[in-house]
């Protein structure tokens, strides 16, 4: 079952990268374009995340009554998730600053066709 869920992830990952790719490359609107973008980073994320499990792996730190725990006998690699968080964060921050970009745009254009940007 285990399998199952990571290949389901790894598949959800995959097609919010697509998406993402497709929307950026294709759509005429800024802010599907950046929505799309947001879609290609959080589809990184998860697949960060999915590579992350390793079934039967070691616990860094072990606390007592642990070895026999589920999460013992599951462990995952804790560097994927410290990179994700922190791509989080980036992620956020670079949303907000192109939404910022695009505000002033919009009053300098009054358009968000990326085309009619553009052309202007």
């Amino acid at each position: 079952m285990i399998i199952d869920v990571q290949l389901a992830s790894f598949l959800t990952a995959g097609t919010l990268i697509i998406i993402g790719l497709y929307a950026a490359l294709f759509l005429d609107n800024l802010i599907k374009k950046i929505i799309g973008l947001s879609f290609i980073g959080e589809g990184a994320n998860l697949f960060l995340i999915t590579m992350g499990y390793k079934p039967g792996g070691i616990v860094y730190i072990f606390l007592p009554g642990m070895a026999r725990d589920w999460f013992a006998q599951n462990a995952a690699y804790p560097l994927p998730f410290a990179m994700v968080l922190t791509s989080i964060v980036i992620g956020a921050s670079t949303l907000a600053v192109m939404l910022g970009i695009i505000i002033i745009l919009y009053k300098k254009h009054g358009t968000l066709s990326a085309s009619k940007v553009l052309k202007d």
